[in-house]
Protein backbone atom coordinates (compact mmCIF):
# COMPACT_ATOMS: atom_id res chain seq x y z
CA UNK A 1 0.00 0.00 0.00
CA UNK A 2 2.80 2.42 0.88
CA UNK A 3 4.30 2.01 -2.58
CA UNK A 4 1.17 3.32 -4.28
CA UNK A 5 -0.15 5.85 -1.77
CA UNK A 6 1.81 8.25 0.41
CA UNK A 7 0.35 9.15 3.80
CA UNK A 8 1.04 11.93 6.30
CA UNK A 9 0.20 11.36 9.95
CA UNK A 10 -2.22 13.62 11.85
CA UNK A 11 -2.86 14.05 15.56
CA UNK A 12 -6.62 14.68 15.55
CA UNK A 13 -8.78 12.38 17.63
CA UNK A 14 -11.88 10.63 16.35
CA UNK A 15 -14.09 13.09 18.24
CA UNK A 16 -12.77 16.19 16.40
CA UNK A 17 -14.70 15.62 13.18
CA UNK A 18 -16.42 18.96 12.60
CA UNK A 19 -14.03 19.79 9.77
CA UNK A 20 -14.84 16.55 7.94
CA UNK A 21 -17.42 15.94 5.25
CA UNK A 22 -19.04 13.06 7.14
CA UNK A 23 -19.62 12.57 10.89
CA UNK A 24 -17.60 9.35 10.89
CA UNK A 25 -14.84 7.57 9.01
CA UNK A 26 -16.00 4.65 6.89
CA UNK A 27 -14.64 1.83 4.77
CA UNK A 28 -14.09 3.17 1.25
CA UNK A 29 -12.65 2.06 -2.08
CA UNK A 30 -9.78 3.98 -3.66
CA UNK A 31 -9.27 3.29 -7.34
CA UNK A 32 -5.70 4.10 -8.36
CA UNK A 33 -4.68 5.27 -11.83
CA UNK A 34 -2.57 2.13 -12.09
CA UNK A 35 -5.81 0.12 -12.04
CA UNK A 36 -5.37 -1.31 -8.55
CA UNK A 37 -7.90 -0.84 -5.75
CA UNK A 38 -7.32 -0.08 -2.07
CA UNK A 39 -9.82 -0.48 0.76
CA UNK A 40 -9.25 2.23 3.38
CA UNK A 41 -11.09 3.86 6.27
CA UNK A 42 -11.59 7.39 4.95
CA UNK A 43 -13.13 10.79 5.45
CA UNK A 44 -12.59 14.14 3.70
CA UNK A 45 -11.19 17.17 5.52
CA UNK A 46 -13.08 20.17 4.13
CA UNK A 47 -10.60 22.70 5.57
CA UNK A 48 -7.34 21.23 4.32
CA UNK A 49 -8.89 19.70 1.20
CA UNK A 50 -7.23 16.37 1.93
CA UNK A 51 -8.50 12.82 1.93
CA UNK A 52 -7.78 11.40 5.40
CA UNK A 53 -7.17 7.75 6.20
CA UNK A 54 -7.56 6.13 9.64
CA UNK A 55 -5.46 3.23 10.88
CA UNK A 56 -4.77 2.10 14.45
CA UNK A 57 -6.19 5.30 15.97
CA UNK A 58 -3.88 7.41 13.81
CA UNK A 59 -5.02 9.73 11.03
CA UNK A 60 -3.06 10.17 7.80
CA UNK A 61 -3.29 12.71 5.00
CA UNK A 62 -3.26 11.26 1.50
CA UNK A 63 -0.13 12.98 0.21
CA UNK A 64 -0.24 12.09 -3.50
CA UNK A 65 -3.84 12.49 -4.71
CA UNK A 66 -2.57 12.79 -8.28
CA UNK A 67 -2.05 9.00 -8.25
CA UNK A 68 -5.74 8.43 -7.45
CA UNK A 69 -8.40 7.99 -10.11
CA UNK A 70 -11.56 7.90 -7.95
CA UNK A 71 -12.51 7.60 -4.28
CA UNK A 72 -15.83 5.93 -3.47
CA UNK A 73 -16.77 7.31 -0.06
CA UNK A 74 -20.20 6.70 1.55
CA UNK A 75 -22.00 6.31 -1.79
CA UNK A 76 -20.26 9.41 -3.12
CA UNK A 77 -17.74 9.60 -5.91
CA UNK A 78 -14.81 12.01 -5.46
CA UNK A 79 -12.05 12.70 -7.98
CA UNK A 80 -8.80 14.66 -7.57
CA UNK A 81 -8.36 18.14 -9.00
CA UNK A 82 -4.82 19.15 -8.17
CA UNK A 83 -4.31 18.54 -4.46
CA UNK A 84 -8.02 18.56 -3.52
CA UNK A 85 -11.02 16.37 -4.37
CA UNK A 86 -14.33 17.31 -5.98
CA UNK A 87 -17.48 15.24 -5.64
CA UNK A 88 -18.99 14.18 -8.97
CA UNK A 89 -22.76 14.71 -8.68
CA UNK A 90 -23.63 14.46 -12.41
CA UNK A 91 -21.35 12.60 -14.81
CA UNK A 92 -22.49 13.45 -18.34
CA UNK A 93 -21.67 15.66 -21.31
CA UNK A 94 -22.08 18.57 -18.92
CA UNK A 95 -20.72 17.33 -15.60
CA UNK A 96 -21.47 18.89 -12.21
CA UNK A 97 -19.18 18.86 -9.17
CA UNK A 98 -19.12 20.04 -5.58
CA UNK A 99 -15.89 21.25 -4.04
CA UNK A 100 -16.55 20.59 -0.36
CA UNK A 101 -14.65 23.22 1.58
CA UNK A 102 -14.90 25.06 4.88
CA UNK A 103 -13.52 28.29 6.29
CA UNK A 104 -12.22 28.89 9.78
CA UNK A 105 -13.39 31.78 11.92
CA UNK A 106 -11.92 32.64 15.29
CA UNK A 107 -14.98 33.37 17.41
CA UNK A 108 -15.12 36.36 19.72
CA UNK A 109 -11.84 37.93 18.64
CA UNK A 110 -12.11 41.55 17.42
CA UNK A 111 -10.78 42.36 13.98
CA UNK A 112 -9.71 45.98 13.64
CA UNK A 113 -12.56 48.27 14.63
CA UNK A 114 -15.25 45.64 14.88
CA UNK A 115 -16.53 42.22 13.88
CA UNK A 116 -14.56 39.03 14.18
CA UNK A 117 -11.35 38.02 12.54
CA UNK A 118 -11.44 35.41 9.81
CA UNK A 119 -8.18 33.69 9.02
CA UNK A 120 -6.95 31.23 6.47
CA UNK A 121 -6.79 27.55 7.30
CA UNK A 122 -3.00 27.60 7.20
CA UNK A 123 -2.93 29.95 10.20
CA UNK A 124 -4.39 27.20 12.35
CA UNK A 125 -3.53 24.00 10.56
CA UNK A 126 0.20 24.43 10.43
CA UNK A 127 2.25 21.41 11.27
CA UNK A 128 5.74 20.10 11.75
CA UNK A 129 7.91 17.47 10.15
CA UNK A 130 8.87 14.46 12.17
CA UNK A 131 10.71 11.27 11.20
CA UNK A 132 7.41 9.37 11.44
CA UNK A 133 5.52 11.78 9.16
CA UNK A 134 4.01 15.24 8.84
CA UNK A 135 1.77 16.07 11.81
CA UNK A 136 -1.13 18.50 11.57
CA UNK A 137 -1.92 20.47 14.69
CA UNK A 138 -5.32 20.17 16.34
CA UNK A 139 -7.91 22.89 15.77
CA UNK A 140 -8.04 25.42 18.63
CA UNK A 141 -11.33 25.39 20.60
CA UNK A 142 -11.94 29.08 19.78
CA UNK A 143 -12.45 28.31 16.09
CA UNK A 144 -15.77 28.07 14.30
CA UNK A 145 -16.08 26.18 11.05
CA UNK A 146 -18.26 27.54 8.25
CA UNK A 147 -19.08 25.18 5.39
CA UNK A 148 -18.53 27.12 2.13
CA UNK A 149 -18.82 24.81 -0.90
CA UNK A 150 -17.99 25.78 -4.47
CA UNK A 151 -20.05 24.37 -7.34
CA UNK A 152 -18.50 23.54 -10.68
CA UNK A 153 -19.68 22.74 -14.20
CA UNK A 154 -17.46 21.13 -16.83
CA UNK A 155 -18.37 22.05 -20.40
CA UNK A 156 -16.08 21.08 -23.28
CA UNK A 157 -13.31 20.37 -20.75
CA UNK A 158 -13.64 23.87 -19.28
CA UNK A 159 -14.28 24.07 -15.52
CA UNK A 160 -16.58 26.96 -14.51
CA UNK A 161 -17.46 27.74 -10.91
CA UNK A 162 -20.63 29.30 -9.48
CA UNK A 163 -22.18 30.09 -6.11
CA UNK A 164 -25.52 31.63 -7.06
CA UNK A 165 -28.32 31.12 -9.58
CA UNK A 166 -27.37 34.36 -11.32
CA UNK A 167 -23.81 33.16 -11.82
CA UNK A 168 -25.07 29.81 -13.05
CA UNK A 169 -27.35 31.39 -15.68
CA UNK A 170 -24.37 33.22 -17.18
CA UNK A 171 -22.82 29.85 -17.95
CA UNK A 172 -25.84 28.93 -20.11
CA UNK A 173 -26.93 32.22 -21.73
CA UNK A 174 -28.84 30.52 -24.57
CA UNK A 175 -30.83 28.34 -22.15
CA UNK A 176 -31.17 30.94 -19.38
CA UNK A 177 -34.94 31.45 -19.70
CA UNK A 178 -35.68 27.74 -19.67
CA UNK A 179 -33.43 27.24 -16.67
CA UNK A 180 -35.10 30.16 -14.84
CA UNK A 181 -38.47 28.56 -15.43
CA UNK A 182 -37.18 25.22 -14.20
CA UNK A 183 -35.94 26.88 -11.00
CA UNK A 184 -39.32 28.54 -10.43
CA UNK A 185 -41.40 25.44 -11.09
CA UNK A 186 -39.16 23.03 -9.20
CA UNK A 187 -38.24 25.45 -6.39
CA UNK A 188 -34.66 24.32 -6.57
CA UNK A 189 -31.92 25.38 -4.18
CA UNK A 190 -28.36 25.04 -5.42
CA UNK A 191 -27.04 24.27 -1.94
CA UNK A 192 -29.28 21.19 -1.82
CA UNK A 193 -27.27 18.32 -3.31
CA UNK A 194 -30.34 16.50 -4.67
CA UNK A 195 -31.56 19.71 -6.31
CA UNK A 196 -28.14 20.21 -7.90
CA UNK A 197 -28.40 16.74 -9.40
CA UNK A 198 -31.84 17.58 -10.81
CA UNK A 199 -30.45 20.80 -12.27
CA UNK A 200 -27.54 18.95 -13.85
CA UNK A 201 -29.81 16.36 -15.45
CA UNK A 202 -32.11 19.10 -16.76
CA UNK A 203 -29.22 21.04 -18.29
CA UNK A 204 -27.95 17.93 -20.04
CA UNK A 205 -31.40 17.37 -21.55
CA UNK A 206 -31.41 20.99 -22.77
CA UNK A 207 -27.99 20.60 -24.38
CA UNK A 208 -29.21 17.53 -26.26
CA UNK A 209 -31.95 19.66 -27.84
CA UNK A 210 -29.46 22.14 -29.33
Amino acid sequence: MASSLKLYAQTESAQDLTQYLFPEFSKSRVKMKTGSDLILILNYNTITGTMVFQRNAQFYDMANPESVDTVYLQNRRLVPFGKVFYEVVVNASVSFFIQHKSDLKESGKPAGYGGTSEVSATSYLSGFDHPSGYYNLKLPPSCEIKYSPVYWVRINNNMLSFYTVRQFLKIFPEQAEQIKQFFRESKLKIENREDLIKLGNFCNELMKEK
